[in-house]
This record gives structure tokens, sequence and C-alpha cells, in this order.
């Protein structure tokens, strides 16, 4: 045990690189399981003859530059620390993989927050090393990367993530974007996300869905719509998701034009537009006044087939309210009450509002009393979401 710390400490002072073949990964084909899980969370076996992977392949990568703080020379101490700490997880391993678990969480946390990663990263290499692979830890030091804006370190973390652990949570992409904050260097990023695809393979298009989605919810909407531009030349194929999130991304920023300009590509392309999609639409229309798009929009989803929801009624009130087409739009929320949609507060508010505005106060008032009488009845968050059917 102590030797194989020591030949892991002679293999972190070399200046060599690692060489990581994503497609030996691909190749396995239904062999996809790369470990098992134990009940507690961590990898204790890999198959046989499967190559050799390394945590944070290449530590200094040909492709993107120097990884060279991860081979940070530590101090005697710091050896002296990490080979106790080994032997205890190593002891503990076979017959209480918890405690080793919990322990290896407790020793990552400690060192991301003293700020000394490359320690962590010495940690879980050498547990690498013995077969042991503890999600929770590499989620723990991703989270340091990305508050260090360590970009290398972050996608190498993502990646084991990815091979090893299966599906991510949204805070693991979230943590990747904020990694990415304030790079500039579009060809090293775009060199990422093709690597990401490669090891994501058959489920590529869904992760680089998420990574999209992550990137515009911490504001860097370029790297985005970068991602997206770039998709096809990562392998991948966009699908209604993926344009649907676009168009919103685009909407959220004011970028009307360019949105209508995807939805009409992506009919061009192949793909029949869902409720989400028009809603997407309507809504982002409605927010900068663009009402005349508006009824377009809901003609064209009329004409369609797809049946509006509460999300589209609560749009169109709202279109019509500001248009001072009153008549319309209690029109729609009669149908909207046949269809058996059950009304929002937000939906009556904006009747109300509208028909203060047309001089009709007590129509207004009713409706007023009508929401107060009904107020446990009426639609809440979770009516705002409907299953694709």
């Amino acid at each position: 045990m102590v030797a194989a710390s020591r030949c892991f400490k002679v293999l972190f002072r070399c200046k060599g690189t690692f060489n990581f073949n994503s497609s030996l990964v691909r190749g396995l084909g239904k062999r996809a399981v790369i470990g098992h899980y134990s009940p507690y969370n961590c990898f204790t076996s890999i198959l046989v003859g499967f190559p050799r992977i390394h945590l944070f392949y290449p530590i200094v990568n040909k492709i993107i530059g120097n990884y060279n703080s991860l081979a940070t020379q530590a101090s005697p101490d710091e050896e002296e620390v990490t080979d106790e700490v080994l032997n205890e997880i190593f002891a503990t391993c076979q017959n209480t993989p918890k405690s080793s678990r919990e322990r290896c969480n407790a020793y990552v946390h400690k060192m991301c927050k003293a700020g000394n990663l490359s320690m962590a990263v010495r940690l879980l290499q050498s547990l690498r090393d013995k077969n042991i692979f503890i999600p929770n830890a590499y989620i723990t030091l991703l989270v340091a990367a990305a508050e260090r804006n360590q970009i290398d370190l972050s996608f190498q973390i993502f990646k084991d993530l990815l091979v090893f652990h299966g599906p991510l949570s949204s805070t693991c992409y979230l943590n990747l974007a904020r990694s990415c904050a304030k790079t500039s260097d579009c060809t090293a990023l775009i060199e990422y996300f093709k690597q990401i695809s490669e090891l994501a393979f058959p489920s590529s298009t869904t992760v680089i869905n998420r990574i999209i989605f992550a990137f515009a919810e911490c504001r860097q909407i370029e790297k985005s719509l970068l991602i997206f531009n770039q998709i096809k030349s990562f392998g991948c194929k966009p699908d209604l998701i993926t344009y649907n999130t676009i168009l919103d991304i685009l909407g959220r920023v004011g970028r009307v034009d360019e949105m209508v300009h995807e939805f009409t590509s992506m009919k061009e392309a192949g793909f029949v537009p869902d409720f989400i999609t028009y809603n997407t639409l309507l809504n982002n229309l409605r927010k900068v006044g663009r009402l005349d798009m508006c009824l377009v929009v809901f003609r064209e989803m009329s004409d369609s087939g797809v049946e509006p929801d509460l999300l589209t009624y609560r749009a169109m009130i709202e279109t019509f309210g500001r248009a001072g087409n009153t008549e319309e739009a209690l029109r729609l929320f009669s149908d909207m009450k046949q269809r058996q949609i059950r009304p929002s507060i937000y939906i009556y508010r904006s009747l109300i509002d509208m028909l203060k505005k047309a001089g009709k106060v007590d129509l207004a008032m009713s409706f007023s009393e009508e929401m107060n009488s009904s107020l446990s009845d009426l639609a809440g968050p979770k009516d705002f979401k409907r299953k694709r059917r």
C-alpha cells in the first residue's frame, strides 16, 4: 500500500503527458458499464481489459495547454499527510466503503477550503489507481475549481464524472459554466465541448443541450449561442429541445428577431413546433410589445392543432389587454374555462386591470369578487407545467 503511494508520487513528479483515447470508451458499445456502483455510491471495480483511465487526463493537455497547477510539487509534510490519509482510507475501503467515502469527502472538502486543490487531485488520483471512484468528492472539487475559474481542471473533473458517474445534476453543469465566466478563448472551449460530446455518446445531444442551458443560466449568452452554432461539428444533431432552449435564451434577452429567425430555421429543418415552442414565442413577443407577431403565432398554433394551455391563455389575454381589445380578452378567458383550464391569479389581475383602464369598473369589480372567492381553486405553479403528450 505504501509502495503504491510512493509510486504515485513519482508519477506525479513526471512531466509527461497522459493520453486518453475517448474512442476506447465509445468502442465498448453495450459494455458501457465501466464499473459497478457499490451501495455506497463509489466504484470498487473496473471491467477486465478496460483501458486504464487516470483522473484528469491529460494533466498536460496537448490540445488545451499546460496543466501545471495540478502537478505542483507538494511539501514533504503534505506528502506525509497524504500517505496517512490514503492508508486510512484504503484500510477501510473493502470492509466499510461508506466510512471511507465520508472520510475522503471530508478531506477533499478541507483541502478545497484551504485552496489546496492540487492535494485534493492527488488524493483522488491515488484512489483511482486503486479503482475507487467517489463521485461526491469529485463534485466537491468541481465546485472549488469553478469558484477559482480553473477551466482546465473543471472540464477534466466534469469529463471524469460523465464517464464514471453517469447522468449529472444541474449543479454540475452550472459549475462547469461558472468556471468559464472569465475566458474568451472560444477555440479551446469548442475543443472541450467536442471532447464532452464524444464521451457522452450516444447521449451527446442531451448533454450539449444541458450545457447550453447552464451557460445561459450563468448569463453567458454568447457562449451558449456559440455552442449551438457549433453543435453539428461536435457530431450532435440538434433536437426540438435544443431549438426550444435557444428560442427561450434569445427571447429572454430581448433578441426577438433572432428568435423568430431560429423558429423559421427550425421548421425548415423539419422540426414540428410543440406547445413549449409556441408559448416561448408568445411570452417573449408579448414582453417586448410585439402584439402583431403574437397574433400571427397564436393563429399558427391554432391552425397546427396544438392546444393552448394556461401559459398560452395568459400571454394572449395580456396581449389583447395591452391592445385595448377587452372583448377578445374576455372571449379567450371564457374559452379557457370551457376547456376546464383553471385561471391563475395573474390572469384575473390582468383582466381586472384592463377593464378598469377601459372604464368598465363594474365588470372589473365582478371579476375581483370572483377571484377572491376562488383563491383556493386558482392555478398554482405546478399548473404552469404541462407534460408532453
